[in-house]
């Protein structure tokens, strides 16, 4: 046995006593911030501490410490949220996070600018009309992805509920989060959370953050290869017949790291529904075993699977499993859905999709979207659904209260996605500065003048009825999926950013790095290049990225001029 230390959060993690560490003691005292070794416990519980860092370098010359804040992010599986849910997230921003809310790109609700002083209200808040923040952040399985669209199909309900219950079963089980937040009350989800064992995680949890998606072949919604785990159901009529099992995808990367890098799964076997969780719960503990513990840059499972092979993996599964793994069957994927607009479910009655500008739920002028769906949802107490898009879907409404909606669209301004262009609705940004700690350069308050320039020069090359998916990022860990997508915008440092071109619209392909180092102000120029070729050389009904694609990013380099 090696004699080595251990890596600094491996020892905070074993040392917490299951997730305490000092929290409880920390939310007592006089200080605007927590402890180093706290912050990182802090992550399990779903809070991030963050500073702004717009002011950071003014207040360090000033001799002042940094102003400190916490984000608070809830954990919603497949981003289902009831209207209670929904409004109690609403009142507590206005009450303790500067009023903004922000749809994350998992489904889930962030609330950032919470004083240390506030975050128990805020997961308190959350936690009495049966949220959860616990698993949001840290290194456990984060919250579990599936298409947000409802229906009245039984199998598609059912098939949520197989997405419910994997993210059930991975909730951390330490009484830590009841005896920090909720002062030792049971909650009704977490009755089985009484003891301090974790009979998944252990003392030390996992190695790095876990993911778990779940899309149907006709909608990847939620970009299902780019997740450590990928759940694909096999439907015949009424009858689910299984899932095919996709293993080791996964984004994120460090610039100048080669052995980090984007991935997507591999399709991996297939199951039968009852099978789900025993086969899932075998796939996380080889990466809790196993996972690199010694670099969190190449601790997620895919590099597991990249460094060992597939077929070593398939056998430690099995090990663990207990049974043979019956092979993936063929996928045909047909493509992915905004569900933006008006759209019926099946019973009679309908939902509608509201477009949400990089997820940023926000009064600002006569736009003011945070109010209107606070009415809208007060009003008819619906349901509201969060895509993997960073939008949000009005559910049950009925026929009769479709003119009445619309007016209270038109009353907020806010506009219906019928009239927005279609790279805006395809768009998407991480939060980046000035929260994020990891960020390097802007993002979300960098995308939407970026995204004008491309509308408009889209326009007058008569493409503005293309689709085409553009994501940025502040850094290279590609929270916003950028890999994935036809256009990824990813900071290489201050003020620039790397272009990636040629992912598949579906999220079925991976993009290749076109230009490097590319100046804020030169990044459209670059694209509107491209957007030229693309017109006078594209195949008749072929999309942006595949076309990239077909050409090969070298090729597209030489007949740019670059």
């Amino acid at each position: 046995m090696s004699d080595a230390p251990k890596p600094e959060l491996e020892r905070i993690k074993e040392e917490s006593r299951y997730l305490r560490g000092s929290i409880k003691e920390e939310l007592s005292n006089d200080e605007s911030n927590f402890a180093r070794d706290t912050t990182q416990i802090l992550k399990f519980h779903g809070a991030y501490q963050q500073d702004d860092r717009d002011v950071r370098t003014a207040r360090r010359k000033e001799g002042k410490p940094p102003l400190f804040s916490v984000m608070v992010r809830s954990k919603i599986p497949g981003g289902r949220m009831s209207a209670e849910q929904y409004l109690v997230h609403d009142q507590l921003s206005e009450q303790f996070s500067g009023a903004a809310l922000r749809v994350t790109t998992r489904q889930g609700l962030q609330f950032h600018g919470v004083l240390k002083k506030n975050v128990k209200a805020v997961i308190h808040g959350i936690n009495e009309k049966l949220g959860t923040t616990l698993g949001a952040c840290g290194d456990n399985v984060r919250n579990v992805m599936a298409c947000p669209a409802p229906s009245v199909d039984r199998v598609k309900l059912n098939v949520y509920e197989y997405a419910k219950a994997v993210s059930d079963q991975f909730l951390a089980r330490t009484r830590a989060y009841h005896e920090i937040w909720l002062n030792g009350e049971p909650v009704k989800d977490f009755e089985s959370a009484g003891s301090d064992v974790e009979p998944i995680y252990g003392k030390s949890y996992l190695p790095r953050k876990f993911k778990f998606a779940l899309a149907f072949p006709e909608d990847n919604c939620v970009d299902v290869y780019t997740h450590d785990v990928g759940m694909i159901p096999d439907v015949d009529g009424s009858r689910l017949k299984g899932f095919n099992i996709l293993v080791g995808g996964g984004l994120g990367m460090s610039h100048g790291a080669k052995d980090t890098f984007p991935r997507l799964a591999d399709p991996f076997c297939f199951i039968v529904p009852d099978e789900l969780a025993d086969l899932t719960k075998a796939i996380v503990s080889v990466q809790r075993d196993y996972g690199d513990r010694t670099s969190r840059k190449h601790a997620r499972m895919k590099y597991l699977i990249h460094d060992r092979g597939l077929e070593w993996f398939r056998a430690e599964v099995r090990k663990r499993y207990g049974k043979e793994l019956p092979p993936p069957r063929a996928i045909s994927w047909k493509g992915c859905d905004v569900h933006l607009g008006w759209h019926e479910q099946g019973d009679g009655r309908w939902y509608f999709g509201v477009s949400v500008e990089n997820g940023r739920i926000r009064n600002e002028g006569s736009y003011r979207l945070k109010s209107g769906l606070r009415e809208i949802v007060k009003r008819f107490q619906i349901p509201v659904h969060l895509t993997a898009a960073q939008d949000v879907l009005l559910c049950n409404l009925r026929t009769e209260q479709k003119k009445e909606l619309e007016g209270l669209l038109k009353t907020y301004g806010i506009k219906e996605p019928g009239t927005l262009s279609n790279i805006q609705t395809y768009s998407m940004a991480c939060p980046a500065l000035p929260t994020c700690g990891l960020a390097i350069t802007e993002s979300e308050r960098a995308l939407p003048s970026l995204i004008d320039e491309l509308e408009a020069a889209l326009k007058n090359l008569g493409l503005e009825k293309e689709t085409i998916t553009t994501r940025m990022t502040g850094c290279p860990n590609g929270c916003a999926r950028p890999y994935s997508s036809e256009i990824g915008l990813v900071g290489r440092k201050v003020g620039t950013y790397n272009i990636y071109l040629g992912g598949s619209f579906d999220g079925t392909r991976l993009n290749q790095v076109f230009a490097e180092d590319v100046p804020q102000k030169a990044v459209a120029g670059k694209l509107i290049s491209v957007f030229k070729l693309f017109k006078e050389r594209r195949k008749p009904g072929e999309r942006f990225g595949d076309f990239c694609h077909r050409l090969g990013i070298q090729h597209v380099q030489t007949l740019v001029g670059m």
